[in-house]
């Protein structure tokens, strides 16, 4: 198939593909490194990009530079570099104001100089700790973390993917890419504006959702957790854990056996069931029946209800639960463990059965909220999405591993571990001569990058199954596929067509309404895609317009830059908005309340401030 055989002209066919991309990304249906590679398939099939250059954005230095600034991110936190910081955070005390300076000015300073996701997923557990310690809603604390964590992208080049994609580009038109400090003036401004626009103003127009602080509040555990014994007929009696959960055809987590006064957690009990053990499950009014059937275990004898709990049980639970109130059980000693479902976990879509989570990562699942609330759905017809809260239990030595090669994030009750001093200094020291290598123009970027990514794994700062597993892949994928969509944009002359079109509409106005309405067209475009493509596909566009207005490149490659990191109205446009969308218990309509008047307040402040630093 060819574009002649097709009768359009290539600009169109290159509308097409990017309409229809734009469109399946907005979905959502299926994950975007799978939306890009089709992108880029079609693109080829239909004559768009040549079929021996399809691959070559694998090796793009972009695609490199990002994924080397992984490794070295993940290196700082397995080192104790950012869990120093961490531990002094917790130190604020209990004022708000204190709480969000210190908390979105941490985050916007380790952004600069390390992946924004990696450094609101150290914070993130910091805020819920300080939340819960002093009884503060996290939705006041969570969804300005994440906006700081992009606001602190924008000052270095290695803070985000767009500054390394806009740096790379300008590269290969003017043979000169930006430096490493070269955004620093414009993002520090933006930064700080930023910073205190949310820490003076902006919380106040984040929703404060209750009953959000504590395991607990989120998940009402202590009603869903029942006490089932194992008698003389019982089927059970006789039976392991996992030869009862062969019988039962279903994962029904059971978290503790007691025996004669002794209790043992579920998942390291190993021996075989006897006539008056009781079992400590969390299950429901199907779930109930289903043990009573199928192995015979009867709930031990409830209570009388209580009208005062029975009048403070809210609507959800009494879906849930049988008619009669159970009596809440103890649930001390039993090592529950929040989680949340990252952007790049290997859970999402899949279900509890899927994935083997308690034969092959030794996790129990007690429960799953979703959008501020726990699901009411059996557990194993659940399919993970991102942005779920799990309660789980596992072994203490081992459920931060198994977290991390699922792709979880461990909230309110992850432990901070300093690193070895050595290692420490080690890992801070390699950092700091690839920063030197790349301002006095020995090395690339990429190569730098890459160099210190490398001497950080082999000197044992982090170890290799690590390191391949801080590179996110369906990042990787989705921008080495959208290098070639975006240049067959500029090559087919569809950036061209928009240029013209804003040239048009811009010619009796100043250039700076054209840039602002560059700005705004770029930043509409970061909340609906991965800001890292909405930057790939606005930079011919901003190079079409610099060259119809026959002035520098430079300040209109900056709005891109800027503009493509301001994913502030919707949880769906950056990993970071959606990492704490399940934790704060936000809606979807919640993010443009503060993320509106933060993007205005981004703009007013960047644009004088690009011209001023980068003039026309």
């Amino acid at each position: 198939m060819t574009m002649e055989s097709i009768g359009l002209a290539p600009s169109t066919l290159v509308f097409i593909i990017l309409g229809l991309t734009l469109a399946a990304f907005m979905w959502g249906r299926f994950r975007y490194d799978l939306v890009a590679l089709a992108a880029l398939l079609g693109s080829v099939m239909l004559g768009l990009v040549p079929s021996d250059e399809a691959f070559k954005g694998f090796g793009h230095p972009a695609v490199i530079t990002v994924a080397a600034v992984l490794v070295i991110s993940r290196g700082f936190e397995r080192s104790g570099v950012v869990d120093i910081i961490a531990n002094q955070v917790l130190k604020v005390g209990e004022r708000l104001l204190l709480q969000l300076l210190v908390l979105v000015g941490t985050v916007v300073v380790l952004s600069g100089v390390m992946n924004n996701v990696g450094a609101l997923a150290l914070l993130l557990p910091v805020a819920m700790r300080l939340a819960r310690e002093h009884n503060t809603s996290p939705s006041l604390l969570l969804m300005p973390l994440a906006f700081g964590s992009l606001l602190g992208g924008l000052t270095t080049l290695i803070g985000t993917p767009p500054n390394i994609i806009i740096a790379t580009y300008r590269g290969n038109i003017t043979g000169e890419n930006f430096g490493m400090f070269s955004f620093t003036p414009v993002g520090v401004a933006v930064a700080l504006a930023g910073l205190m626009f949310i820490v003076l103003v902006g919380w106040r127009l984040t929703p404060k959702r209750s009953g959000q602080a504590s395991t607990e509040e989120m998940f009402d555990t202590a009603n869903y957790l029942v006490e089932l014994k194992v008698s003389e007929e019982s089927k059970a009696n006789g039976l392991t854990l996992q030869q009862l959960h062969d019988e039962l055809e279903e994962a029904i987590p059971v978290l503790a056996v007691v025996r004669e006064d002794n209790r043992r957690a579920g998942y390291s009990f190993h021996g075989v069931l006897r006539e008056g053990d009781i079992l400590l499950l969390e299950a429901g009014p199907d779930e109930l029946k289903l043990l009573e059937d199928k192995v015979g275990l009867s709930a031990i004898a409830e209570p009388e209800k209580d009208a005062q709990d029975s009048d403070e049980t809210d609507s959800e639970n009494e879906d849930t639960q049988p008619s009669d109130e159970r009596q809440p059980v103890d649930t001390e000693g039993l090592q529950l463990i929040e989680a949340v479902v990252r952007n790049d976990s290997m859970m999402v879509n899949r279900s509890v059965r899927q994935l083997r989570l308690n034969q092959q990562f030794g996790l129990h699942l007690v429960a799953v909220a979703r959008d501020g609330g726990r699901l009411k759905q059996r557990l194993r017809d659940i399919r993970f999405q991102t942005g779920d809260v799990l309660l789980l239990q596992g072994s203490e030595n081992e459920i931060a591993d198994s977290l991390a090669t699922l792709g979880c994030l461990p909230l309110a009750n992850r432990e901070l571990h300093l690193g070895q001093p050595r290692k420490l200094a080690l890992s801070i020291g390699i950092f700091a001569l690839a920063i030197m290598a790349m301002l006095f123009d020995l090395l690339p970027a990429a190569v730098a990058m890459s160099s210190a990514a490398l001497i950080s794994l082999l000197i044992g700062v982090l170890p290799l199954r690590e390191g391949y597993q801080a590179i996110d892949g369906p990042v990787i994928v989705l921008l080495a596929a959208m290098l070639p969509v975006g240049e067959a944009l500029e090559t087919s002359g569809g950036a061209e067509i928009i240029a013209e079109a804003l040239l048009r509409f811009g010619v009796e106005w100043p250039i700076i309404v054209s840039l602002a309405g560059l700005f705004i067209l770029s930043m509409l475009l970061s909340n609906v895609v991965n800001n890292a493509a909405a930057a790939l596909l606005m930079a011919p566009i901003a190079a079409s317009l610099a060259s119809g207005f026959d002035v520098s490149l430079d300040p209109f490659l900056m709005v891109v830059a800027v503009s493509a990191s301001c994913a502030f109205l919707t949880p769906i446009g950056h990993q970071s908005n959606t990492l704490v969308l399940g934790p704060g218990g936000y809606q979807f309509g919640d993010y443009w309340k503060l993320g509106l008047p933060l993007s205005l307040v981004v703009m007013v402040v960047a644009i004088p401030a690009i011209l001023w630093v980068w003039p026309l």
